[in-house]
């Protein structure tokens, strides 16, 4: 396994439908952890490269209903 860390900035601020979402990508399979960043305005995740590439990621937060842009 090779685990990953990409950050991703929150479009709209935290709210039920945020959190929710959040759950429902901790179902996706070959991510490892969703949390939010220290300051509240993005998410830091942990994936498996060996299972998932980045685009896939990318699609796994949409799919979840988060609005979400990668940070540089």
């Amino acid at each position: 396994m090779t685990k990953v860390e990409v950050e991703y900035l929150l479009e709209s601020p935290i709210d039920d439908r945020t959190m929710e979402a959040i759950a429902r990508a901790h179902s996706v399979y070959g991510l490892r952890r969703v949390s939010l960043t220290s300051s509240m305005d993005g998410l830091a995740v942990t994936y498996d490269a060996s299972r998932l590439q980045l685009p896939d990621v990318d699609r796994a937060l949409h799919s979840s209903g988060l609005n979400v842009t990668r940070r540089p």
